[in-house]
């Protein structure tokens, strides 16, 4: 059976790893898209403008297709892989965790850099509060005012919350139902001679 359920963070935590003077603080947030993570980058280098270097990786949508790693001037492969290895570990989407760099006057290695990216990333998943969430799919409804308590009187049996409506003599609503009920759901609808169902969006 299709799975429609994925974890991510309920909000954003903190982890911290040090070594040999430098400092590796790992800030970890709930994100939905790229414009999110440019956005919380963007305000994480101006927060820490004197930290060396500001290595991240994000992974989104339910089936962690879109994802992406960043090494800010780090060995090739030292930062942003061992950060997104971590996400991979923990079976998360949805997130974003950047690495902040302070510098302690003495050089880690490679294998060196690849520990403490990997454990301060870890740290910030250890401290949040990790959440499943359900795919969900956006539908739109059209029907006239007559039908009204036939069409919410579905929407009340399964559950549905309405996300727009106008009820006037032609009547529209959204509703949003988990992805393994959208079927269900759609059939008992278009049941119901007179009512327009339409596909919107994943959410």
């Amino acid at each position: 059976m299709f799975d429609d359920t994925y974890l991510t963070i309920e909000e954003k935590s903190q982890g911290i790893y040090k070594e040999k003077g430098s400092k590796f603080i790992a800030l970890a947030f709930p994100v939905s898209n790229e414009d999110n993570v440019k956005e919380i980058i963007k305000s994480i280098k101006k927060e820490y403008f004197d930290a060396r270097h500001h290595c991240y990786a994000y992974i989104i949508g339910h089936d962690k297709s879109v994802f992406r790693m960043n090494d800010d001037g780090e060995p090739s492969s030292t930062g942003g892989k061992p950060i997104y290895g971590q996400l991979l570990s923990n079976n998360l989407t949805n997130i974003l965790i950047v690495v902040v760099r302070y510098f302690g006057g003495i050089k880690l290695g490679v294998s060196g850099l690849i520990n403490a990216y990997k454990q301060a990333a870890l740290d910030s998943i250890n401290n949040a509060k990790i959440i499943q969430k359900t795919l969900n799919e956006v539908y739109s409804i059209s029907f006239e005012y007559t039908l009204m308590n036939r069409v919410m009187k579905v929407l009340k049996d399964f559950d549905l919350p309405q996300l727009n409506h106008r009820f006037e003599n032609d009547c529209y609503l959204e509703f949003q139902v988990r992805k393994s009920d959208a079927i269900k759901v759609v059939d008992t609808l278009c049941s119901i001679d007179g009512v327009k169902v339409k596909f919107m969006n994943l959410c």
